[in-house]
């Protein structure tokens, strides 16, 4: 497979916005995201990314097809949810770049590219001054019953690129479950490095 990665941002971004729709649609309906979400509900989410001049996506192409996404934006550029949490950090808001995520086709993954993710993500971030990145991730039970048998977090691979947990940092976001008649709120546990 020939896999190209590009840096998106302003007009460039703002084409590509409901080919993320969709991807984030088809990728966070699995374990442990359990998403079930519509187009209507991923524009009003991705207007952050239209609103914010530092707004980065970098995609993977695979011919004109985008395959693989990670976004990111200026921490206070990012819905509130994200950065109320991160105030009690020590570190001013104007200083870290928030990775909202990262998502990829599962015939896609083992090839590098969320190396590549996160690597122009951080360049971005030096870009904008920045000297931190964070992220957040969804806490669900281990007894969860749609918890697949043989699931294995991505933890191994944010430890390996220096991301550490930041305790006790949590967002709460709300978005309905695959299965479920209404929207509940998850925890979602911080993660972040300097740079």
């Amino acid at each position: 497979m020939s896999i190209e990665v590009r840096a998106l941002t302003g007009p460039a971004l703002e084409a590509a916005l409901d080919d993320l729709a969709w991807l984030r649609i088809a990728v966070f309906r699995d374990w442990p995201y359990l998403y079930d979400g519509s187009l209507d509900y991923e524009r009003a989410y991705m207007q952050t990314y239209r609103d914010s001049p530092g707004a980065l996506l970098v995609a993977a192409f695979d011919g004109d097809r985008i395959v693989g996404a990670s976004t990111s934006t200026p921490m206070e550029d990012h819905a509130a949810e994200f950065a109320a949490p991160m105030k009690g950090t020590g570190i001013p808001l104007d200083r870290i770049l928030y990775g909202a995520e990262s998502v990829l086709l599962p015939a896609y993954r083992g090839q590098g590219l969320g190396h590549r993710f996160f690597d122009l993500r951080e360049a971005h971030a030096r870009a904008l001054g920045r000297s931190h990145v964070a992220f957040c991730s969804v806490l669900r039970p281990a007894s969860h019953p749609m918890r697949p048998a043989h699931y294995r977090t991505n933890d191994a691979f944010w430890l390996g690129r220096g991301y550490a947990t930041l305790p006790g940092v949590l967002a709460e976001f709300a978005w309905r479950d695959v299965g479920d008649a209404a929207e509940t709120t998850k925890s979602l546990q911080f993660w972040m490095r300097a740079l």
